[in-house]
């Protein structure tokens, strides 16, 4: 008997730790000499050097992190975050650094092109890039001596916001269609979507675009999907046949861009019911999964740049901190549930 509960508990231990405090660590990976990757990455550690704050400033909330702290002595699961937008790292800090708390390692890239410090037109119209960032990212983990050793390579996931969640989307085997793109773009025309289609390279083939689009990464068992935008540029067909269970996950409230019933769940209706959970959150707007505001950071934001105090509004009756306790547990719930 005492062998049997041994043995569940270890079996249990991955999921069921928690660290005294996360690791935090920065580097860029040059792998592919065009395109260099800004990486960040949390993790759970013993480590009890003083904590710094990550993150913060004067519109957003930061994590505590230990930075550059040691890894722990077992193989952890391992979570790609992919940020949306113009989005950056610091927009699901909150998430990565809940994850690493309960045991996990999390890597979250700086997509070039797309991302707050570079608008490159060159990058952000290779949409291909996207996806191949986060594999850059996985052959990076499983072969590099550091992290080799601490990943669990059978449990794998990726997580992705908005335009992040379309780059895992295609990790799950969608694929990106131009003709379902333009047909849809003409049924359902909105500048928030459409609109971003010469600067994202999908109105017309690029050049080095590759000839097919098929990133599946069997690799990654499980996908989370956080209120994705062009979710009506895959092609149905390659929807029907996902089986990387999928969780996607919606803002119910609309604020111009098409509604989540035309993109979440666009999604919803065309993955296989059996590998896909589908959820909205009724009282959340699309930057309700994005990191904590500050006392005033609307207006702040507002004051900078008219129309991105948005960022910092969700639904009434409710708080971002309390939609993000929701989020996660709904993530956590389905990352670790053994399928």
């Amino acid at each position: 008997m005492k062998l049997l509960i041994l043995i569940g508990l270890l079996i249990c231990w991955p999921y069921t730790t928690v660290a005294s405090s996360v690791g935090f660590q920065q580097f860029e990976l040059n792998d592919d000499p065009q395109r260099p990757l800004p990486i960040t990455v949390w993790y759970p550690t013993q480590q009890k050097a003083p904590p710094e704050l990550v993150g913060d400033n004067l519109a957003f909330v930061g994590t505590k992190v230990v930075k550059d702290a040691s890894t722990l002595p077992h193989k952890s699961p391992f979570v790609l975050l992919s940020h949306g937008y113009r989005g950056n790292w610091r927009n699901l800090n909150w998430l990565a650094t809940e994850l690493a708390q309960k045991g996990m390692v999390v890597a979250a890239p700086d997509h070039p092109g797309t991302t707050t410090f570079d608008h490159s037109p060159q990058h952000a119209s290779l949409w291909w890039q996207r996806p191949r960032d986060l594999v850059r990212i996985l052959d990076h983990f499983q072969t590099d001596p550091t992290w080799r050793s601490i990943i669990d390579r059978d449990n794998v996931s990726a997580i992705g916001h908005s335009l992040g969640g379309w780059s895992v989307m295609q990790l799950a085997g969608a694929q990106f269609d131009r003709n379902t793109f333009h047909q849809h773009c003409r049924q359902y025309p909105n500048p928030k979507t459409c609109g971003l289609k010469n600067e994202l390279g999908l109105a017309s083939p690029q050049p080095n675009e590759p000839a097919a689009f098929h990133f599946y990464e069997p690799r990654i068992k499980k996908t989370v999907i956080l209120d994705l935008g062009l979710a009506r540029s895959f092609s149905t067909s390659s929807l029907s046949k996902v089986n990387t269970p999928t969780l996607i996950l919606a803002a119910g409230i609309d604020i111009g861009d098409l509604p989540q019933a035309q993109e979440s769940g666009y999604l919803a209706e065309h993955l296989p019911l059996v590998s896909r959970r589908y959820k909205v959150y009724e009282q959340a707007m699309h930057f309700s999964f994005m990191q904590l505001c500050k006392e005033g950071a609307a207006e702040l934001l507002e004051k900078e740049t008219t129309g991105d105090g948005i960022v910092c509004k969700d639904g009434a009756n409710t708080t971002r901190r309390a939609l993000h306790q929701t989020m996660f547990d709904d993530i956590w719930r389905f990352i670790t549930k053994s399928s």
